[in-house]
């Protein structure tokens, strides 16, 4: 199993999870080599609840990273990541793989624009100047 697969994988282990007991753990690979862990973190105001996908990246962007190669997502079944964190990824990642792993250890690899067609991002967006 591959270094970010089996992070992921073993990240979801420590997922905090008590109200749906859906667990996720992901991973992100920057671009020099280091893995990154994270894991969802509910609350029992749902909306409040942080998904794994960017728990992981803003501990990244925490650390200093900017640029990464590609992003490990495990969860239960061969679900991908919500709307939300695809938005997300798009925004600090653009067009990266996205590797999803399933219970069973396998992985489906899709680029992130394939999982988030026609994405909004800045280039949409005024610039402060004009």
């Amino acid at each position: 199993m591959e270094p970010i697969v089996k992070a992921a994988f073993k990240a979801r282990e420590k997922a905090y999870a008590p109200y749906s007991n859906y667990r996720v753990g992901a991973a992100v690979e920057t671009e020099d080599g280091e893995i990154i862990v994270g894991c969802n973190v509910e609350s029992s105001s749902y909306g409040l609840t942080v998904c794994a996908e960017r728990v992981v990246l803003a501990s990244a962007v925490a650390k200093g990273y900017r640029r990464f190669k590609r992003i490990a997502v495990s969860s239960k079944g061969d679900a991908g990541p919500c709307g939300a964190c695809r938005q997300f990824i798009w925004d600090l990642c653009r067009n990266i793989p996205i590797l999803m792993i399933s219970d069973d250890g396998s992985v489906e690899e899709l680029m992130s624009g394939d999982l988030l067609p026609r994405a909004f991002d800045n280039r949409f967006l005024k610039k402060n100047d004009e």
